[in-house]
């Protein structure tokens, strides 16, 4: 018999901030082992995650959303967007973060964020929503299953390193999100 588990997709709540460090500080180490410097992923901690999320959680007009395990009550997976920060303004809402632990990956709880995600955006009157991705990201592929094209490129900073990114756009919010709505 298959071990099924229970998972909720909700919008994050300031108590949640230090599993949702847990978490990205976790999948960083696993994802970005050999692509972004171990000096810097290993100089990570929970507790400066944890503050970071805390502080984030307060800017207005950005989303947080976690997947929680019910029969644990843990954060396994958190995605937060908003306004695109650096695009051209026909990108009107940006994916900043999509984590999910690893041993998670692949049961649908990460297309489940962005659905979840892709609903709220069209509710708020988002025409699109894309993603900055690095490109050496092993899980790019997981953007191009879920519908989004690769629109851009460009680069980023990470401990003080310069690394490629793709930028993924989703044109169609409706497809995404499923035929229904989400109450966020």
């Amino acid at each position: 018999m298959k071990n099924i588990r229970r998972i909720e997709i909700r919008p994050a709540v300031p108590s949640d901030a230090l599993m949702m460090a847990s978490v990205l500080v976790e999948t960083w180490r696993s994802t970005f082992r050999g692509l972004i410097s171990d000096a810097y992923l290993d100089a990570m901690t929970v507790e400066d995650q944890a503050i970071r999320h805390a502080r984030r959680m307060r800017v207005a007009g950005v989303f947080h959303t976690v997947a929680v395990e019910m029969a644990t009550k843990k954060v396994i997976g958190l995605a937060s967007y908003g306004r695109a920060r650096s695009m051209p303004p026909a990108f009107d809402r940006e994916l900043y973060t999509l984590y999910l632990l690893e041993e998670f990956q692949g049961a649908g709880i990460g297309s489940a964020l962005v659905r979840t995600i892709g609903g709220h955006c069209r509710q708020m009157g988002a025409s699109s929503l894309f993603a900055w991705v690095l490109a050496g990201n092993p899980n790019r592929v997981f953007y191009e299953r879920l519908g989004a094209r690769a629109v851009g490129q460009g680069r980023v900073s990470v401990g003080g390193e310069s690394h490629d990114q793709v930028a993924y756009r989703w044109d169609d919010l409706a497809a995404l999100a499923g035929a229904g709505t989400v109450a966020m």
